[in-house]
């Protein structure tokens, strides 16, 4: 392959997409998109309502099947690294039976920069193939930012930073000394509850026709935010949400 476009899509709304992404996604030849089982088929139907509204130009799409990962491991970091080195791989054998000349494309939820692995996946496969591709990445409207225009809020106070960071973090390690702020992204443990007396703004499948938001104190909210965000696991299969929290 000659190049490839890492293209952030936003939250799931077409209407995000930019011009940037529209541009390039009508110079593609194939888009690789990963298939992670038909309990989140939505995912893969989202991403074909978006080529299908903005990219008439011919296209073909290859899906390959997301591998296995280990979801409680006792070395997290080594379990990740062996999972993009399995997508990798797969990747890697599809790109390498593409035409020299040919223009690829896989598309990101939200922005390939936070907390994606797709451009680790991508540089994998760039290291492993003779003739190596060239790599565009082009941003797109991020989780974040989706969370804060669907509350109306800005994030930070004035003067004051955000910390952006994970479930799995806040769990273990809670929040360092000084934060007042923090968004927090891949929480399936709902880690907010850990921050009695903070308020809280939660966004599920933000951008999508099913977007649920709450907003609130997490001592008042939070037990609504755990029900809300299993119905919806429970009804789809799938869950993408995020949250922004602030000490009082």
């Amino acid at each position: 392959m000659r190049t490839m476009h890492v293209i952030g899509i936003g939250a799931g709304d077409p209407d995000q997409v930019t011009v940037a992404a529209i541009k390039a996604m009508n110079t593609v030849d194939v888009f690789f998109v990963i298939d992670k089982g038909a309990q989140k088929q939505e995912l893969v139907d989202v991403r074909t309502r978006i080529l299908r509204e903005h990219v008439p130009t011919v296209h073909r799409v290859v899906e390959f099947t997301d591998p296995p990962r280990d979801r409680a491991p006792s070395d997290y970091d080594d379990a990740v690294d062996t999972w993009h080195d399995l997508r990798a791989r797969m990747l890697a054998d599809l790109v390498d039976a593409e035409p020299s000349e040919s223009v690829g494309a896989m598309l990101v939820w939200g922005d390939p920069s936070l907390y994606d692995s797709t451009l680790r996946v991508v540089e994998r496969v760039r290291a492993v193939l003779d003739s190596p591709f060239e790599v565009s990445v082009i941003p797109g409207v991020t989780s974040p930012s989706a969370l804060a225009a669907a509350h109306r809020i800005v994030m930070n106070r004035v003067g004051e930073p955000v910390l952006t960071t994970t479930g799995r973090r806040l769990r273990d390690e809670g929040l360092p000394d000084g934060v007042t702020a923090a968004v927090v992204m891949l929480d399936s443990d709902c880690s907010f509850r850990s921050l009695p007396g903070w308020n809280v703004w939660w966004g599920a499948n933000l951008g999508t026709p099913g977007e649920v938001t709450l907003a609130g104190p997490v001592d008042d909210i939070g037990d609504e935010i755990v029900a809300r965000r299993a119905a919806l696991r429970a009804e789809a299969g799938w869950v993408m949400d995020t949250y922004l929290v602030h000490r009082p």
